[in-house]
């Protein structure tokens, strides 16, 4: 079977998760700013796209060379087998890019790789006419970089992020990768306790109990690359019947969530059913300062509003203060922060045992990190 060169993309700042995340699915990998590349076959795309909880997208990596002029552009990807992996009908629309290259503009790097793809499939597949275009799509994208082209295509289609069971959204909600890459940050296990108290839809608990029953995050949806006609049906049927079989549905998971706003509550209740973890999860409507616990060694997992808007940064700057004020006494919990607002620590009252930059979108956020107490080592026997 084929081997491909894959790329793995990834917003900034989580690469080395994605990359960890494809070792311990069982590939060598190399991870760079944004990018994690593996080598593998039909089965490896199938099982990467549904199994990466924190990559965008899944791409293979058509073809690779340097090019200062339009022509050698032309020229180049028309030498690509291109008949390979495009059938006849094939829609391949072409995405691009371009930074610090002498062919900057992105259109016509567009423009030209499309015209060298069309006239290879043309003498390929003996058309006069143009191509039709009316079958599966082949999402396609040149990307420059000091003047290297790397061309890709998708196998993914709608970014991994779309898990498929977000129904019901809310505000500007977290991206579900993202929210999957903030639980694999912290201390978090199976067996303790977790909490979101500005649960929103959801999303940070649901992501935790994915996780927590090692299901697939991709198990309910589709990709694009299994609509196409020479990749093998039954290979997807077989990691799905795999990933089924991985999953562990009897584990009891102590996941709990909590918002003010009682609308974003129903929504995380139908959007916990929608990924069928509706009995993994407990919602309830609970003002942040209300949190009590008898529960140790647990994880807190907050998101809450950056203040970005006019007149919002007070009532933010409020609610950071009650966190500090509620969680602060939870000396075996371990806290963690996403928040865009850099003086965070002043207004919760201390500084974090760690801090990570990360992206949420393009904006700038800090992971802010307080490590709680260690459980007490078991005796030796």
């Amino acid at each position: 079977m084929k081997n491909f060169q894959l790329v793995a993309t990834a917003a900034s700042g989580i690469e080395a998760l994605v990359g960890r995340e494809i070792k311990d699915l069982g590939y060598e990998c190399q991870v760079e700013n944004g990018k994690i590349f593996f080598e593998g076959g039909m089965r490896d795309i199938a099982k990467t796209n549904l199994w990466l909880r924190t990559a965008d997208r899944v791409k293979i990596i058509v073809g690779e060379f340097n090019a200062y002029e339009f022509d050698e552009l032309f020229e180049k990807t028309k030498a690509l087998p291109w008949e390979d992996l495009l059938p006849m009908d094939a829609c391949f629309p072409v995405a691009g890019k371009s930074i610090k290259s002498k062919l900057y503009s992105v259109s016509d790097c567009q423009a030209i790789v499309k015209k060298a793809i069309v006239n290879r499939l043309s003498d390929v597949y003996h058309r006069n006419t143009r191509l039709p275009e009316t079958g599966a799509l082949y999402q396609l994208e040149v990307a420059l970089l000091k003047d290297k082209v790397t061309i890709t295509l998708d196998t993914t289609g709608p970014s991994l992020f779309k898990r498929g069971y977000r129904t019901s959204k809310g505000g500007a909600p977290l991206k579900e990768n993202m929210a999957a890459a903030l639980v694999l940050l912290t201390s978090w296990r199976k067996d303790r306790p977790f909490y979101d108290p500005v649960c929103g839809s959801g999303t940070i608990p649901i992501e935790a109990a994915l996780i927590g029953h090692n299901i697939a995050p991709g198990f309910n949806r589709s990709f694009a690359c299994e609509e196409w006609d020479w990749f093998d049906e039954e290979i997807f049927k077989e990691v799905r019947t795999e990933a089924e079989s991985l999953a562990d549905y009897d584990i009891e998971l102590d996941i709990v969530g909590s918002d003010i706003d009682g609308k974003m509550i129903e929504f995380a209740k139908e959007n916990a059913i929608e990924a069928g973890l509706g009995d993994s999860i407990t919602f309830k409507q609970m003002q942040l300062s209300d949190f009590t616990t008898d529960k140790e060694y647990g994880v807190i997992i907050a998101n809450p509003p950056y203040g970005e808007r006019l007149g919002e940064e007070e009532a933010v700057q409020t609610l950071y203060k009650q966190m500090g004020t509620t969680y602060r006494p939870l000396k075996t919990w371990s806290k963690y922060i996403l928040t865009s607002d850099l003086t965070f620590e002043s207004y919760y009252g201390e500084r974090a045992t760690k801090k990570r930059k990360l992206y949420n979108g393009a904006l700038r956020t800090d992971f802010f990190q307080y490590w709680g107490e260690r459980p007490p080592r078991a005796p030796r026997t």
